[in-house]
């Protein structure tokens, strides 16, 4: 029985009321075989037919009784595993919205896409195969084993010395094909997803002459996973076959132990027949989850890879105050006001602060080094600049909860943003990366990503406010206008403004730009950074980007050099210290050479 059962919601009543079940199934399988042996030792000592009648209706009903307590099994783990299923898939959702682009960059999009679709379903399967037969394993077994020792003791002898034999080959071979089928679900993982990062590329592939060279290598990954399968499929016949192999030669163990006591007069016809009909359905059980061990094991895997990323959040929950703590604690420093849920109350106006903040690599290397800084309430604007690999993305992500510190503390209003906190921050955030993925549906639609029920109306006052009004009277459906990668294709330029647009109506207080215009002209740029500097004037905006000429519109400039956080101050302070911002933005290295980009400044 695996352990990790007992972490779902709603776990224990199921498998009570399938123990239940599987218990009244014992009762069937040992009614079946009795009235069966009944009918036949009437039939065998030449007894009218009329007399077995009775007997062969109840092992009629009793094989009915068997067979709907079966379907109520299935049903009942069916339904299980669904609500477990989509529960799942929302948990790691939102955990993955949690962590941000980066993570999903680190971890690979076809990796999770499986892993939130495919990966799911599969779990879905596990469970719903696994759990009734353990319980079957448990309950029916133990049950037929009782009743063939009131019958035969020999005959019970004889089943009970051979079960564990069998589960040990079941065990020993179990373990063979989960570390195949591990590799297995490895390939499949590594299969999605360089076919997710080739059909990101085909277009580039294409255009270079490349398509039909990468088409080869598109074959050796799915090569990998067909001869992955393969050995899985060879250890489960394996496995099949010595379950079956020794099951039987019990069963014929048995039935020569019981035909030679016939013989001899030492049992009698009806206990022999009726233990002969119950010894396949002894091993029956452990055949069956032998079978869907199987054909379960990749969900299984799929599993421990889902609560390997879902396992840090619970740890953050477990570790933080999470049921009024730090919110309690946010909200009285806040005065009181909000009632959200857990008593946060954010504006946008509180004071953030870095206390010794590090961020380490897998390696050991730091990502972000000891970084304090205080962001008082009266400071709005707050840009982030540095050459490439300085740390503004990390830092950008460690301020949206993205990242979790190694060490030190990220804290609102002196109280730490872990658990609850955390989440509530995030839910007053708003991201806009360099690239904003815009989804297979409407303008609309896209638009409303962080605020789903928002009306027709707002939608139109958030077009206006970021200047799409031209582009959206341009299209033939308007706001119904299909985009993304089954509708129109947009520039650069117009995809940052819808982006904007969900900001602006999500209403969040917390703005967090990574480059939003690092890939744009120099005239598109200039117009998107009026727009942003005019319909987020009364928000906090963190800004992480290499274009130096919006710094002077910045409340504080953080210079970032190699994951420490080198200069603080407005724009005016930092070039009249002449360090290493001045040098930044005059272009200037120590070496005294070298340009870094403007953007035209």
């Amino acid at each position: 029985m695996d352990k990790a059962w007992f972490e779902l919601k709603g776990i224990r009543p199921v498998m009570l009321l399938l123990a239940a079940l599987s218990l009244l199934q014992g009762a069937a399988v040992i009614a079946q075989a009795t009235f069966l042996a009944k009918a036949v030792t009437i039939l065998f000592e030449q007894h009218p037919l009329v007399m077995a009648w009775p007997s062969l209706a109840l092992f009629l009903a009793a094989f009915a009784a068997r067979h709907t307590v079966i379907w109520l099994q299935r049903r009942t783990a069916g339904r299980f595993a669904e609500a477990s299923g989509a529960s799942l898939r929302e948990r790691l959702l939102a955990r993955l919205f949690e962590r941000g682009p980066g993570f999903a960059a680190k971890e690979g999009s076809g990796k999770l896409v499986t892993l939130a679709l495919d990966g799911v379903d599969r779990f879905r399967t596990y469970l719903e195969l696994s759990i009734p037969r353990m319980m079957d394993m448990l309950a029916v077994t133990l049950l037929v084993l009782v009743y063939v020792f009131t019958l035969d003791v020999i005959s019970g002898v004889i089943l009970t010395t051979t079960m564990p034999i069998l589960v040990g080959f079941f065990i020993l071979l179990g373990l063979a094909a989960r570390k195949q089928a591990d590799k297995q679900w490895r390939s499949y993982r590594l299969l999605s997803h360089h076919f997710t990062d080739s059909l990101r590329g085909l277009q580039t592939l294409r255009f270079l002459g490349r398509s039909r060279e990468h088409g080869d290598t598109v074959g050796k990954v799915s090569d990998q996973y067909r001869a992955a399968t393969m050995r899985t499929l060879r250890v489960a016949f394996l496995s099949s076959f010595a379950l079956d192999f020794f099951s039987m030669l019990s069963v014929a163990f048995v039935a020569v132990g019981l035909g030679l006591r016939l013989i001899s007069g030492s049992v009698g016809l009806e206990a022999a027949l009726m233990v002969l009909i119950l010894a396949p359905d002894y091993f029956m059980p452990i055949r069956q989850l032998g079978s869907d061990y199987h054909a379960s094991l990749d969900g299984k895997e799929a599993w421990g890879a889902m609560r390997s990323i879902l396992a840090k959040d619970e740890r953050h929950t477990d570790s933080a105050d999470v049921s009024t703590g730090h919110g309690s604690a946010v909200n009285a420093k806040n005065g009181g006001n909000g009632g959200n849920g857990n008593g946060l109350a954010i504006t946008g106006q509180e004071t953030l602060r870095l206390s010794d903040v590090c961020l380490l690599n897998e390696d050991g290397s730091a990502r972000l080094d000891h970084v304090s800084a205080s962001i008082e309430p009266h400071v709005n604007r707050i840009g982030i600049v540095g050459a490439s690999g300085a740390g503004k993305t990390t830092l950008l992500s460690l301020l949206g909860g993205f990242a979790d510190p190694t060490a030190g503390e990220l804290s609102l209003n002196g109280c730490p943003l872990a658990g609850d906190a955390k989440a509530e921050w995030q839910r007053h955030i708003a991201y806009i990366p360099q690239h904003p993925y815009l989804f297979s549906a409407s303008l609309a639609d896209n638009i409303r990503f962080y605020e789903p029920e928002a009306s027709n109306e707002q939608v139109e006052w958030a077009i206006d406010a970021v200047g799409l009004r031209e582009l959206v009277d341009g299209l033939p459906g308007g706001l119904n206008e299909p985009i993304g990668e089954a509708g129109r294709t947009l520039s650069g330029g117009q995809a940052q403004r819808i982006a904007l647009a969900r900001a602006l109506l999500s209403n969040r207080p917390v703005i967090l730009l990574d480059e939003p215009t690092a890939h744009l002209d120099i005239e598109t740029e200039w117009e998107l950074k009026q727009t942003i500097l005019s319909v987020l004037q009364h928000k906090r905006i963190f800004l992480a980007t290499h274009r130096l000429h919006w710094m002077p519109d910045m409340d504080c400039v953080w210079m970032m050099n190699q994951g420490r956080l080198e200069e603080a101050g407005t724009h005016k302070q930092l070039v009249a210290r002449k360090g290493a911002y001045f040098r930044l933005l005059t272009g200037m290295t120590e070496e005294g050479g070298g340009r870094y980009e403007s953007g035209g400044q």
